[in-house]
């Protein structure tokens, strides 16, 4: 079958423009500190957690920040706000142009960064892989992809478990979502990915600009290339093989997947889309996972009750662990969007160009939302479930995260195993602390853990 490689006509493409100038009329803005730019956006970007509990105390659940390196940003952690923003209209509140720190890594036609009618029509594309019932197929590989890592786990001895999270969850998507079966090929992705994802050039923006052959820029942009070469030629390689209809990877889906005029997606689209699965479907969740383990060691009557009821097949506390996991230490901190056009925001006059970011950080800690914020407490998610616009791991509206019931149900079949199999202590009883690492927010220390004691794998129904 064949493919187009093109990319859309240029004059099809946003023009991203990143950072933007801050506006020029600011006289409607919430109240928000007066630190100079570069300072306010130094503490923004080391100690954000602190300095956005200071704002919320001092200023109320609106309020704005103007910092480098984003310009005007007005930060919203009021429920009814949030519920606006995500019901509005994408041409008028774009959602992609605020994802533009990660275009770098996903490319111009990655789902997270485009907007209105190009990103409907994108996730009308992508969605039926990640439905519900679809997923479920992929609960036994998840299985045993994390046996096989449970093995190699040293005993007695402290080691940060977000490294092995992270190589589950890779490998989960290189063999669920890429549909690598080659194992030399797996490990080409497996050795390039993870380097990636960690350039300097992403975690700490200053180093995103070209500096000469040597810079870390350069070094990103080589390693781009070289993880590029590979998808592109994965994507030709599935395109050419016979019998594309009968494979369950989302890839082949994908390469299957029309619009209403018959046409597919090109090269390029494919490539982005991979690439931002990765992102979304790699390392947060891994993260994720990671931070469950480090709250789970450190809160041993929420350990003991999960397991309790996990041995008397009870998944409904599971999914109140994994969902009090994502309130208590959200991976992403805001669901960040720009105004297209002036906007009415908490009863100030916000003018367009404007970055508003609905803050996970400051809505997940809200003691009138939930009580005690700081105590790790699964029970609160018992009755009915997290509100809509309180709860916001994922985001919400037409950009709610596609692979959000992917994520939970991968992680609850990696924490049943590993809970099946290993008996985890803290080194320590000091908490890790979040740090950021490019988008997301991950334990300082990677969510250090002792295994004592490795059991034989009983048999355990794959979650629903």
């Amino acid at each position: 079958m064949g493919g187009r490689s093109h990319r859309p006509a240029e004059s099809s493409r946003r023009k991203v423009r990143f950072p933007l100038p801050p506006p020029k009329d600011l006289s409607g803005i919430p109240p928000g500190p007066r630190l100079p730019r570069h300072l306010l956006g130094a503490q923004w970007l080391v100690r954000e957690h602190g300095l956005l509990e200071r704002c919320r105390r001092r200023y109320g659940n609106v309020f704005s920040l103007k910092l480098w390196p984003l310009g005007l940003l007005v930060v919203v952690c009021e429920p009814a706000e949030i519920k606006r923003i995500f019901t509005s209209d994408p041409n008028h509140v774009e959602a992609g142009a605020g994802n533009s720190l990660v275009e770098p890594l996903t490319g111009p036609e990655s789902i997270l960064v485009i907007d209105g009618a190009r990103h409907l029509h994108a996730r009308r594309l992508m969605l039926p892989p990640f439905h519900g019932e679809r997923i479920q197929v992929y609960g036994r590989l998840i299985d045993q992809i994390t046996e096989t890592e449970i093995d190699s786990w040293p005993l007695d001895t402290p080691f940060p478990i977000h490294r092995p999270m992270q190589t589950i969850t890779l490998r989960v998507i290189l063999r669920a979502v890429f549909g690598i079966e080659d194992i030399a090929r797996r490990e080409e992705f497996e050795r390039l990915i993870p380097k990636l994802m960690a350039s300097p050039a992403l975690i700490w923006p200053p180093l995103g600009r070209d500096f000469g052959p040597h810079s870390p820029r350069r070094r990103f942009v080589a390693l781009r290339e070289e993880v590029n070469a590979l998808l592109f030629e994965e994507i030709q390689r599935r395109r050419n093989e016979p019998g594309l209809e009968e494979r369950d990877d989302v890839l082949s889906m994908l390469l299957l997947a029309r619009d209403e005029n018959g046409e597919g997606m090109t090269d390029h689209e494919l490539r982005d889309q991979l690439i931002t699965l990765l992102l979304a479907g790699h390392e947060t969740t891994a993260t994720a996972l990671a931070w469950t383990f480090e709250r789970l060691l450190r809160n041993r009557p929420v350990l003991d009750r999960l397991r309790a009821s996990l041995s008397e097949g009870d998944e409904e506390y599971l999914e109140c662990t994994i969902k009090e996991s994502l309130r208590i230490r959200p991976i992403i901190p805001y669901a960040l969007r720009r105004l297209a056009a002036p906007r009415e925001i908490g009863g100030y006059t916000v003018p367009a160009g404007s970055f508003v970011g609905a803050s996970t950080i400051l809505a997940h800690g809200r003691p009138d939302l939930y009580p005690e914020p700081e105590a790790y407490q699964p029970e609160r998610f018992r009755d009915g479930g997290a509100d809509t616009y309180t709860w916001i791991p994922f985001g919400g509206g037409t950009r709610r995260c596609i692979g959000a019931t992917f994520a939970t149900f991968e992680m609850k079949v990696i924490l049943k195993r590993v809970l099946d199999r290993c008996e985890l202590v803290a080194p320590d009883s000091k908490p890790e602390r979040p740090v950021r690492r490019f988008v997301t927010y991950q334990p300082n220390r990677g969510a250090r853990v002792v295994l004592r004691e490795r059991r034989p794998a009983s048999p355990i129904a794959v979650p629903a």
